[in-house]
């Protein structure tokens, strides 16, 4: 009868976790698996690790699986190729796309940073610093055709400077290397992403003197875009995958930056704690990371305008062919 009776009792202690253990199991079969390409791996995509690390994604029953493919010509050929479902890269790669002539265009459905992501680095430390100073200086700039280099010209423009008559442009590094160039003696100024930037005025080796997002005005610089087919077949999941999103940008955009960089940490092992925070805040102090999904008109237009003004842009393409803001709405509105 004893042990009967001890034998019951550990059976009834089990269950529970038996039970939760299938729970558990139930609840990941049940999660929708979304494979997420990122051009890069940055501070500046803050409210998509937010929105990762606080289980947004999961609440509206997505299991996102997130690869950094680095570079927009890789990620728009891991979207095109079916190696991703949604990609997280700059808006012109979708009109690069459409403008060569395709049956199912990308689409834009979400924007997450609303300026651009790089900052003028001075070799110098200059306390009152003017654009003029630019002229006849060396400045290391962005690859060619990427939205950085289209920015950078745009708003040395905007300040009466010819990037190729007024100043030596170098624009043949690669962008992982450009930093390491920098820092090796190349160049007076250079147009860098943080965490660098911080990184190097905390070492020494540069001065943060400019914020090319402020200078340009707001632009989709990154946005959340899928294949017309894909979108097609899956308006659910770019559903809940927008409201996801909305729900991460209005946390980020009610949350201190030393919250925010607590929580997206993980997603950056080898970057201190107290860079991260300064660089979240140098983002939203700027207005970059974008409080709603959705993708206006002017900022379209802002964007081709870059873009035309770097002889890079194929032909002027509407917002409706290529911006589906349906889903920001609804998102917005539940």
């Amino acid at each position: 009868m004893k042990k009967w009776a001890v034998w019951l009792c550990s059976l009834l202690l089990l269950l529970p976790l038996t039970a939760c253990g299938n729970d558990a199991d139930q609840k990941e079969k049940t999660l929708t698996k979304v494979r997420l390409a990122e051009v890069t791996r940055s501070i500046f995509y803050a409210p998509q690790y937010v929105a990762l690390a606080k289980g947004f994604f999961e609440e509206e029953g997505l299991d996102v699986e997130l690869t950094t493919t680095w570079g927009g010509d890789k990620t728009m050929t891991t979207l095109l190729s079916g190696g991703a479902d949604i990609a997280l890269v700059g808006s012109e790669t979708s009109i690069y796309v459409y403008a060569q002539g395709t049956n199912d265009p990308v689409i834009n459905f979400a924007q997450l940073t609303q300026t651009d992501g790089t900052f003028l680095v001075s070799r110098k430390k200059i306390d009152n610093f003017t654009w003029e100073m630019l002229k006849g200086s060396t400045f290391l700039g962005q690859r060619k055709g990427g939205m950085p280099q289209m920015v950078g010209e745009f708003v040395l423009k905007q300040h009466g400077i010819d990037p190729h008559q007024d100043l030596k442009l170098i624009q043949n590094v690669d962008f992982a290397n450009i930093a390491n160039a920098f820092a090796s003696g190349t160049g007076d100024f250079v147009q860098l992403f943080e965490p660098t930037a911080s990184i190097f005025e905390q070492e020494g080796k540069g001065y943060i003197i400019a914020s090319f997002g402020t200078e340009s005005g707001r632009v989709p610089y990154t946005t959340y875009m899928a294949k017309q087919s894909y979108m097609n077949k899956n308006k659910d999941i770019i559903e809940k995958f927008t409201r996801a999103i909305y729900k991460a940008q209005q946390w980020v955009e009610s949350h201190s930056t030393a919250e925010i960089a607590k929580v997206i940490q993980p997603y950056f092992e080898d970057t201190e704690l107290d860079i991260i925070e300064t660089v979240v805040d140098r983002y939203k102090s700027q207005g970059s990371y974008a409080t709603d999904p959705i993708l206006d008109e002017e900022e379209w237009n802002n964007l081709q305008n870059i873009m035309d003004e770097a002889g890079e842009l194929p032909k002027r393409i509407d917002l409706d062919t290529l911006v589906d803001s349906s889903f920001a709405k609804k998102a917005m509105n539940d």
